[in-house]
């Protein structure tokens, strides 16, 4: 069986997506159709920056919902279909939209207010995120209830592969990395972000997306969606929904998403999009998994291996 897996915010960066789009009329049409629904010219700035326009969340979300649709309504149209779909955070959208929960067009307005709510949640310079490497998740959950001090620190993403990553109050998320330390953490990474996402803190960017989710025009999903907020398949678009509701301050349990789809009777992940971040994870949670990545034209041999296999 085959899942089709959507990368979030991190992926990004300048020039994804511009193979694609040269080289499939599919994937030129689905950039296209993103300026329309946007108003302005996203694929200009995927495809020729600035950088530093493109990193800021607003942008960055759409931009990376933009190739993975690209990218899958290409493998689509080619016969190249999932039985399962998921995605890590913003990924999940993608997931949505693959699997038909939802539309591009409105998929693509909401999470640019994803972004913008969730940066407007949390001045710049507040919080922070860190990952904390080699240790378990009790006791990365115990340095953050020992670090907080009444300030907001916690896991944010269950990564597996021995990589927690937390997020809070931005000194809470220092103390909680020098617990963790102490408790035999093999490295503490500071992250490059600009919110403590999937936390505590996003709460006021959830209360102003949930009534957007809810009302969104959606369908019945043509294929489960694992959800990152309990890795349990989404068989209706209801339920699909309120999980992308809680996921906004709720932590990403991508290592029990993986798990689930192994259970489920996965063999072969395509990650769909830019990166290949997410087919790292899984190549250490489930090892005999064939996993590969499409992000360019000069990946499709590799796929169509892959999925014939």
């Amino acid at each position: 069986m085959i899942a089709f897996i959507f990368p979030g915010q991190g992926s990004q960066k300048v020039g994804m997506g511009k193979a694609l789009a040269e080289a499939f009329p599919i994937c030129r049409e689905t950039f296209e159709q993103a300026d329309r629904a946007l108003g302005e010219p996203l694929s200009g700035l995927i495809f020729d920056g600035p950088e530093e326009m493109l990193m800021l969340t607003e942008h960055t979300q759409p931009a990376v919902l933009a190739v993975s649709i690209a990218a899958c309504r290409f493998l689509e149209s080619n016969g190249m279909v999932p039985h399962f779909v998921a995605g890590h955070s913003l990924g999940e959208y993608s997931a949505n939209v693959a699997a038909g929960t939802f539309e591009f067009g409105d998929a693509l307005k909401l999470v640019r207010r994803r972004g913008r709510y969730m940066q407007e949640s949390v001045p710049v310079g507040e919080g922070a995120m860190a990952a904390i490497l080699g240790l378990d998740a009790t006791e990365v959950e115990r340095a953050c209830v020992e670090a907080a001090d009444g300030e907001v620190v916690s896991a944010a993403n269950f990564n597996g592969a021995g990589q927690i990553v937390i997020g809070g109050a931005r000194e809470a998320v220092k103390r909680a990395g020098e617990r963790a330390k102490a408790l035999g953490a093999k490295r503490v990474v500071p992250l490059s972000v600009s919110a403590p996402f999937h936390t505590a803190l996003m709460a006021p960017a959830q209360e102003r997306l949930a009534p957007e989710l809810r009302a969104l025009a959606t369908h019945m999903p043509r294929v489960p969606i694992i959800a990152n907020v309990d890795a349990a398949p989404k068989h209706d678009a209801s339920a699909a929904v309120e999980a992308l509701v809680r996921q906004v301050s709720a932590p990403v349990r991508w290592q029990a998403v993986v798990e689930r789809l192994a259970s489920e009777g996965v063999t072969t992940y395509v990650e769909v999009g830019p990166g290949t971040v997410l087919s790292g994870l899984v190549r250490k949670i489930h090892r005999d998994a064939i996993c590969v990545n499409f992000g360019s034209p000069d990946d499709l041999i590799a796929v169509e291996s892959a999925i014939k296999a």
